[in-house]
């Protein structure tokens, strides 16, 4: 057996044992994994490239918490979703970072946004520090830095100098997970020089500013059902016994803003994407009360098991521009009596975010419990 010199045996301890070099992985590399769509490697632009369509590639060893993806990609002017992951656990909880080339130069050309047990909360996430206007090039190879640091990530894309978005909140706890890139099934990307580099915590050019404490006045978390089917309350006016009588029951907090992501619970399934999310309210009198909400995609609001509200907020319903993003754009007044009232919120997701908020004018007169 032939012996290996000192300078191998370095190398080897080096990449071992050294968490903050960088490696480059080829498409055509059995280090990769390929979920659903279309994938093949061929010959593009003149690389040597991965050819992503409606599908994930998932890089089967990489152990990435900190440090910087880097990769190339070429798109056209179509509607499409593809960029890049990081901290992946698994099918339907990751950090996402994709481009919208439909988009070009619109405060909304790409986008960071969590997927939380398989449902993406861009109608929930949107805005600086989501997204960032950038001009795109067609049908020519763009090169995409990912810096993450902690809570924190850069985005660098075509200038290596300036990040063109700051996310100074990711929203997954910080867990190692893997890396990969993915394009939607709308129109088909190509990804080539992929790499990774594991860094402790790399030093980022962009710092957040002071962080916001939520509003005294926010609704600050919700006791959520386990999902069922929505039909279940049409032609409903007010809940029974056997609506409310739901398998289980978690207490979920809301973010700085208000937020409270529903897909932080649980995702959704078939016939199964409708959840509520239940409050108490102690008054002590009897008063009406405003309570500001935004919700995504559709809501039925119960007052002491009385149907008090409906909507719907759900992409492109209104029109085909609007994106049904979440705000405080509704208003309800609350009829109180004195005493315990519980107020149930019936959320139903339908695409792109499943989230609830709400704020009262004030809390005179009132407490708030989940």
């Amino acid at each position: 057996m032939r012996r290996l010199t000192p300078f191998i045996l370095l190398l080897i301890l080096f990449f071992q044992f050294n968490s903050s070099y960088s490696q480059t992985i080829p498409f055509d590399s059995d280090r990769w994994q390929f979920e659903g769509g279309e994938s093949r490697t061929e010959d593009y632009l003149g690389q040597k490239s991965l050819f992503l369509k409606g599908g994930k590639a998932i890089l089967k060893d990489s152990d990435f918490v900190n440090g910087i993806v880097e990769f190339d990609v070429a798109f056209g002017p179509e509607r499409g979703f593809m960029g890049g992951f990081w901290r992946r656990q698994d099918a339907g909880n990751f950090e996402n970072f994709y481009i919208r080339p439909h988009n070009s130069g619109n405060p909304d050309a790409n986008q960071y946004t969590p997927v939380f047990n398989g449902v993406s909360g861009w109608q929930l996430y949107y805005g600086e520090g989501y997204g960032a206007p950038v001009q795109y090039s067609y049908n020519e190879w763009l090169h995409v830095k990912i810096v993450v640091s902690g809570s924190r990530a850069e985005v660098y894309i075509v200038d290596m100098d300036n990040p063109a978005l700051f996310a100074p909140e990711l929203k997954h706890k910080i867990k190692s997970g893997k890396v990969g890139v993915s394009a939607s099934n709308f129109a088909p990307a190509h990804f080539t020089n992929f790499s990774y580099t594991k860094l402790d915590r790399p030093e980022l050019k962009s710092s957040a500013g002071k962080k916001e404490l939520i509003d005294e006045n926010t609704i600050k978390s919700w006791l959520v059902s386990s999902t069922f089917d929505p039909k279940s309350l049409d032609g409903k006016y007010s809940l029974t016994k056997s609506d409310t009588e739901k398998s289980m029951w978690t207490k979920l907090s809301c973010e700085t803003s208000g937020l409270a992501n529903l897909a932080r619970v649980q995702g959704i399934g078939k016939e199964k994407n409708c959840t509520f999310a239940r409050v108490t309210i102690i008054s002590e009198t009897e008063q009406l009360k405003g309570l500001h909400f935004g919700y995504s995609d559709d809501v039925k609001v119960f007052s002491n098991s009385q149907l008090i509200y409906s909507g719907t907020n759900f992409y492109r319903n209104r029109d085909h521009r609007y994106l049904g993003t979440i705000g405080y754009f509704d208003e309800i007044y609350l009829s109180l009596k004195k005493g315990k009232n519980e107020v149930w919120f019936a959320v139903t997701e339908n695409f792109g975010g499943w989230g609830l908020q709400a704020k009262f004018e004030n809390l005179d007169g009132i407490s708030v419990a989940p």
